[in-house]
C-alpha cells in the first residue's frame, strides 16, 4: 500500500500511566518462581492504570500530546479513529469522546477500530487513505489498551497499560515523518480471543508464539522485498512486544540488530500495552531519530495479523521534539503498587465496586 499521494506524520503523542506493578510482586501473590518468570519474559515491572484512567483517558492524553507537537488546529482534524481491544463501553466509541475532549467535533468522522494489539497501526493505515485521497486534511490515528489478563494467568505478567497518537497529514515542511508504504499479511489463526461478555481473554497455547512470528516475519520480508531494502538500510526497526524475547527473535531472523531494535524496546520497563505497544514504540523511536533514519515497524493482533510500515524521519522533526513530553519522560515517572491495590483497581475482585 503506497498512498497516491504522499503522506506524514505531522504530530506524535504518548501517554503511559505512572503507577507500576513489580513482575516479582505478581509471581510472589502466585507462588510462582520469579526467576523463571522474569528471565522467561525479559519483563521488570508493568503500568498499571489508575482507577480513574481507562484507553479513554489515556487517548485524550496522547492526542493532546500529538496536537502540540502538529501545531494545527483541532478543527483541521477530519478523522479520529481510535484502536484498542480494552474500550470502557460495549455501546459507545471512544472516538467521539476523544475527538470531543480535544476540540474537533461536531464535524468529524469518528470510529473505534478492533484487531486485538495492531488496531492502532491500522488506525494509521486508514488515516494514509483518507488523507492521500484528499477525502481529509488531517486524520488522528490512537493506539491505547489498559490490556485484560485473569488472574494467575500467564498473561498476567505482562499485560500494561498505555497508548500513543499520531497525526497524518500531507507531506510537506511540517512533516516529523514521511510514511513511504504499508503491507498487511493476515491470516484466520486461533492464538488468543476473548468472546463477548467474558471479562478474560484466553490464549492457544503454543499457536500464540507460532502465529506471532508466522506473521510478523512474513509482513516485515515481504514489505522490504517490495521495497527493495535490506535490513542494514534500516537505522530503526519496531516489532511487537508480548515479551521481551519475541521482538529479539523476530529481529534476528529478518536480519537486523539487537541495537536497531534498543531505542523502541519498551517491553521489560512497561510490559505489554496491546494496542499502544507499537504507537508507543514508534514515538519513542521519533523522540530521538535524525533526519533521513529509515524506521521499519511491524505490528502484531492476534486472530491475526500483523502491519508492516516504511517510515523515513524528516528535518522538521527537530522544532517538535521538545513540544510535549517524550516516552522515557512516562517511563521514568513511575510509583510503584502492591498486588491488593493493582487488583481492586483492576476490578478483579469479583463484586466489589471501585469508587476510588
Amino acid at each position: 500500500m503506497i498512498p497516491n499521494q504522499p503522506v506524514g506524520i505531522i504530530g506524535w503523542g504518548a501517554y503511559i500511566p505512572q503507577h507500576r506493578i513489580k513482575v516479582k510482586t505478581i509471581a510472589t501473590v502466585w507462588g510462582t518462581y520469579t526467576e523463571r518468570v522474569t528471565e522467561g519474559l525479559g519483563i521488570e515491572e508493568k503500568a498499571v492504570a489508575g482507577p480513574d484512567e481507562d484507553t479513554i483517558t489515556i487517548s485524550i492524553e496522547a492526542a493532546q500530546n500529538a496536537l502540540k507537537r502538529s501545531q494545527i488546529e483541532p478543527t483541521e482534524i477530519g478523522a479520529v479513529l481510535a484502536g484498542s481491544e480494552s474500550p470502557p463501553y460495549a455501546v459507545k466509541p471512544t472516538g467521539c469522546t476523544v475527538a470531543e475532549v480535544i476540540g474537533t467535533t461536531p464535524n468529524i468522522l469518528a470510529a473505534d477500530l478492533e484487531f486485538a494489539c495492531k488496531a492502532g497501526t491500522e488506525a494509521m493505515q486508514f488515516c494514509m487513505g483518507l488523507v492521500s485521497s484528499g477525502m481529509i486534511k488531517y486524520g488522528l490515528a490512537i493506539g491505547s489498551d489498559v490490556a485484560q489478563s485473569a488472574p494467575g494467568d500467564d498473561l498476567e505478567y505482562a499485560a500494561a497499560a498505555g497508548g500513543g497518537a499520531f497525526i497524518i497529514g500531507k507531506l510537506d515542511g511540517k512533516a516529523a515523518a514521511s510514511i513511504n508504504a504499508s503491507n498487511s499479511y493476515v491470516t484466520d489463526t486461533p492464538d488468543f480471543w476473548r468472546r463477548a461478555e467474558q471479562p478474560y481473554p484466553k490464549h492457544g497455547g503454543v499457536f500464540t508464539s507460532q502465529s506471532y512470528f508466522q506473521h510478523v516475519i512474513n509482513a516485515g520480508k515481504q514489505l522490504m522485498n517490495d521495497l527493495q531494502m535490506e535490513p542494514q538500510d534500516f537505522q530503526h526497526a519496531i516489532f511487537h512486544q508480548p515479551n521481551s524475547k519475541f521482538p529479539e527473535k523476530a529481529a534476528k531472523e529478518l536480519g537486523f540488530t539487537s541495537e536497531q531494535i534498543r531505542v523502541g524496546k519498551l517491553v521489560s520497563k512497561i510490559g505489554n500495552t496491546y494496542a499502544g505497544c507499537i504507537p508507543l514504540s514508534l514515538s519513542a523511536v521519533l523522540d530521538v531519530a535524525q533526519g533521513g533514519d529509515n524506521i521499519l515497524v511491524v505490528s502484531y493482533g492476534s486472530g491475526a495479523g500483523s502491519d508492516a510500515f516504511h517510515i523515513v524521519v524528516q528535518d522538521a522533526i527537530e522544532d517538535k521534539r521538545e513540544l510535549a513530553p517524550t516516552v522515557q519522560d512516562y517511563v521514568d515517572r513511575k510509583d510503584y503498587v502492591g498486588y491488593a491495590c493493582y487488583a481492586k483497581w483492576r476490578r478483579m475482585i469479583i463484586g466489589l465496586d471501585v469508587k476510588k
